[in-house]
This record gives C-alpha cells, sequence and structure tokens, in this order.
C-alpha cells in the first residue's frame, strides 16, 4: 500500500455548529452571503446514508461560478450529535431539515436574511429526503436536486408482520463499524467500495469520514463517523403511494441525475428497477433527466466537473 497525497481543496469551507431539535449539528460553508442574489440563492447541499457533509467538495470546487453552498451532516454522521437511538427513521431527517432550514434561513431573524427561497439538493438518502420536503415546503424551494435518490421498492401490507419482527430480532444483536489501522486503510475501503474514487480523493475523504480514537493500553485506531445504529432497519414499511402523493405537490423544476453504472438490483434484485423509478418521477411536475459516465452511486466523486456544469445550467437557467 502506497501513501497517496491528498486532494488539493480550491475552495476551503468553514465550519459552524448549531443547534437543531436538541442535537448540535455540524454545518459547512463555502462562500458566504453576500453572494447572494434573487437569482442565485444559496444551494444547500445534503449526503447520503454513510457520508459526511465534506463529501461535496469536489463538487463545489469544481462548480464554474462562486455561489454560497452549505451541507450539513445528517443526525448521527459526520461531526453532528447523535442521538439516545437504537433506530433511525426518516420523518426525524425532514425535521432536522425543516429546522436548519427556519434558523438558516427562514426565522423572523435567520442567520443568512438574504435568502428565501433557496436552491436544495440531496444525494441518495439526502436524495429522497429532499423530495419529500420539497413537497411539503414548496413555497422554500426555488430549484430541487436529485443525485441518486431512488426510493424504495414498493411494500404491501402482508409484508408488515415479518418486518416488524425482523426489527425486533435486530434489536437484541449489538452493532459496530469496522475501524482502521491508518487513514491509507480507510482510504483503501473507499476506493473498494467504488473502484471510480480517484486515490487522491480518497485519501482527502479518509480525513473527513473518519477520526483518530486513542484507547488506553492500545495503538490508535481511526473510526468512521457514523453511528452503528443507522445499519438497522425500521420496523415500518416504504409507503410508495404516500411518497409519490407528496412528490406530486412539488412546485419546484428538478433535476434527476444518476451514474450509467448505478446498479440498484445489487440493492433490491428484481423487486425495484430503473424504469419503475423513472415512471415513479413522471408524477413531477417539470424534471430535467441526465446520466453522467462513467458514473457509479457516488456520482459527485466519480464525475464532479460534470456534475458541476449540469447543476450550473439548471440553477442558472
Amino acid at each position: 500500500m502506497t501513501t497517496t497525497d491528498p486532494y488539493t481543496v480550491r475552495r476551503p469551507s468553514r465550519s459552524r455548529f448549531i443547534t437543531v431539535r436538541g442535537l448540535r449539528h455540524h454545518v459547512l460553508e463555502w462562500g458566504d452571503d453576500s453572494m447572494v442574489t434573487p437569482d442565485r440563492p444559496p444551494l444547500l447541499m445534503q449526503h447520503g446514508w454513510m457520508d459526511v457533509a465534506a463529501s461535496f467538495q469536489f463538487v463545489v470546487d469544481a462548480l464554474p461560478t462562486d455561489r454560497h453552498v452549505l451541507a450539513f451532516d445528517w443526525r448521527g454522521f459526520g461531526l453532528t450529535d447523535s442521538p439516545a437511538t437504537d433506530t433511525y427513521w426518516l420523518p426525524d431527517y425532514l425535521g432536522d431539515l425543516d429546522a436548519a432550514l427556519d434558523l438558516l434561513f427562514f426565522d423572523a431573524a435567520p442567520l443568512f436574511p438574504r435568502s428565501n427561497p433557496i436552491d436544495l439538493l440531496g444525494h441518495s438518502m439526502g436524495g429522497n429526503a429532499v423530495m419529500l420536503y420539497a413537497g411539503l415546503r414548496p413555497q422554500r424551494i426555488r430549484r430541487l436536486v436529485n443525485l441518486e435518490g431512488f426510493g424504495m421498492p414498493a411494500t404491501k401490507p402482508a409484508q408488515s408482520p415479518k418486518r416488524i419482527v425482523q426489527w425486533l430480532d435486530e434489536l437484541k444483536q449489538p452493532v459496530a463499524l469496522r475501524d482502521y489501522a491508518t487513514l491509507d486503510e480507510v482510504a483503501d475501503r473507499l476506493r473498494k467500495t467504488n473502484p471510480l474514487l480517484p486515490p487522491q480523493r480518497a485519501a482527502w475523504l479518509a480525513q473527513h469520514w473518519s477520526r483518530r480514537v486513542t484507547r488506553a493500553g492500545a495503538d490508535d485506531r481511526f473510526e468512521i463517523l457514523g453511528d452503528p445504529a443507522h445499519k438497522r432497519g425500521t420496523p415500518t414499511l416504504y409507503q410508495r403511494d404516500e411518497v409519490l402523493e407528496t412528490w406530486k405537490m412539488i412546485e419546484a423544476p428538478v433535476l434527476w441525475v444518476e451514474g450509467d453504472q448505478t446498479d440498484i438490483s445489487r440493492w433490491w434484485g428484481t423487486r425495484y428497477t430503473k424504469a419503475e423509478f423513472h415512471e415513479r418521477l413522471s408524477v413531477v411536475k417539470q424534471v430535467e433527466r441526465h446520466t453522467l459516465s462513467p458514473a457509479g452511486h457516488m456520482l459527485h466523486h466519480d464525475q464532479p466537473e460534470a456534475l458541476a456544469q449540469r447543476l450550473e445550467a439548471f440553477l442558472d437557467a
């Protein structure tokens, strides 16, 4: 294993912490409020499962034009607090997003008073969350971007008892995330998951995806910045029809971007296909669809320059 010099940042971020629903949330900020105009509002980017806000650094660096960009670590990820819980619930992400947007943009005295409405982007789990949020609070969102937030297979009520029993059994089992001896090992793990990730980006991400932990009588290790409880599912079934009713309420134009190498059958087999997802997406009033190549699920790591060009064109249209 050879040590690789990390990626060099073009647009440095600043960290701040805000308290949202009793949890200390870590917020990254690129640029500042002076860049905001009615035609160029702030862009809030929300990461996916087992990821962190810093994951968007490569895309922010690649944006052709400076703009005010923010991203926060979801509860239980990155430098945001983990609640005392054994299960994470999607409505909590929506509640955190709503309260964070209040504090940042929409309260009577927000941190960034020049912003109304905003542009909102989400990747994967974050993409699912922002799609729902944009339907629930349509007046707050000017333009919406969904990166590979496919949703989940449709369910039937008959599946509910089995799912609840599975959850009960999961609660009896301890969960843990593997730790690593060095940052190089963390970077190798990132590249194993995503072979398209260049070594320099992996080396940079490793510093933000993990932290050094010192234990008495043992060598330091690097732990992933994610609560192991995220590995448990929930006892509730995914309600496709309820989701689609919410998507129908989205007023903002939507940009959908996926990677040409994303194979969702790895997650759901034959129960859910890309074709079915695109059929669902047709309920949204105005959608622009793009595929990046070569790119997989972490397309903001694989093709940040191409993605940034798409974002710029869409947000400034």
